[in-house]
């Protein structure tokens, strides 16, 4: 079995997805707080200048492509002498995430151009539907998941998890810089684990030791030849995930940092937004201070 199976392309490209996606939005919810850290109300979407949507654009198009794929592809043909594979559920399982978000992004555009009330929230809660959607795909799959493959899907499903509940903090807490940050960083990890699934699974250069890619019921995954080895891929699965993490970890810091140094404005801005204001009963003491003799001084 040689060359990068479908299987692959099918997790690489999506995952390149969510990883574009989850950077713009981190880039943009950084920005906008450094410019405006006393005005801050996080966005669902950013609009493009003289392309306002095309963000949603992109959704729509790519996850119609890959439900077209996930649909209509003809199936790989079965190995010599083998009997045909099995009904493709985990294909439609695919393709529902896929239409869960072409209505997020499809709505999302609607209820911008009527100027809908509650909008955001409404697409926040669209959001969470489509992780929830994934979430329970992936949870309750008719591909039994087992041994690495099923590791790396498992900790998938605690990043799908991190993404919903952050979308559902953020209909609660719309200025919230941290919840936007958060939702931001864990839609980009969600992304890039998706990739590491597709490399580390279905590329077999990068199989782990001691296990090898296998055919099994029309669909390509990976089986361990040993217990030994098995328990070695399941904690290299573990400890890739803590790296991943780990980098992902410093890079969100590392661009915060970034995006203020580029923005020195903001400092000032937020340096004014927080001065304490002096009160009226603080301009009395001082007067009664000048009407006494007393030198009044004022720091600058």
């Amino acid at each position: 079995m040689g060359g990068t199976p479908r299987s692959s392309i099918g997790h690489i490209l999506p995952g390149a997805g969510f990883v574009a996606v989850g950077l713009w939005h981190l880039f943009n919810h950084m920005k906008l707080f450094a410019l405006r850290p006393d005005a801050y109300v996080a966005p669902v979407w950013f609009p493009v200048p003289r392309a306002r949507y095309l963000e949603l654009a992109l959704i729509i198009a790519g996850s119609a492509a890959e439900f077209a794929m996930e649909m209509f592809a003809p199936p790989p043909p079965p190995p010599g002498g083998s009997p045909p594979p099995p009904p493709r559920l985990h294909n439609h399982e695919h393709a529902i995430i896929c239409l869960a978000l072409v209505v997020y992004a499809g709505a999302a555009v609607h209820l911008d151009r009527v100027r809908a009330p509650a909008r955001a929230a409404l697409c926040l809660l669209l959001v969470a539907a489509v992780f929830a959607q994934e979430l329970l795909v992936f949870h309750f799959h008719s591909t039994n998941h087992a041994g690495v493959e099923g590791q790396f899907h498992w900790l998938l499903q605690l990043v799908v998890a991190a993404c919903l509940a952050t979308a559902l903090l953020g209909i609660g807490f719309p200025r919230s810089f941290a919840v936007s940050l958060a939702r931001s960083a864990c839609i980009t990890f969600h992304g890039l684990w998706l990739i590491v699934i597709g490399a580390m699974v279905w590329v077999p250069s990068l199989v782990p030791k001691g296990c090898s890619p296998v055919r099994e019921d029309g669909r390509d995954t990976v089986r361990c030849h040993s217990k030994e080895s098995l328990h070695r891929a399941l904690a290299l699965a573990n400890l890739q995930f803590g790296w991943y993490l780990s980098f992902m970890t410093v890079f969100v810091v590392a661009l915060y940092l970034y995006v203020c140094n580029r923005y020195p404005a903001a400092g000032e801005a937020a340096a004014a937004a927080y001065a304490p204001l002096q009160t009226a009963g603080d301009e009395h003491d001082e007067d009664m201070d000048a009407r006494k003799g007393g030198v009044l001084e004022i720091e600058v």
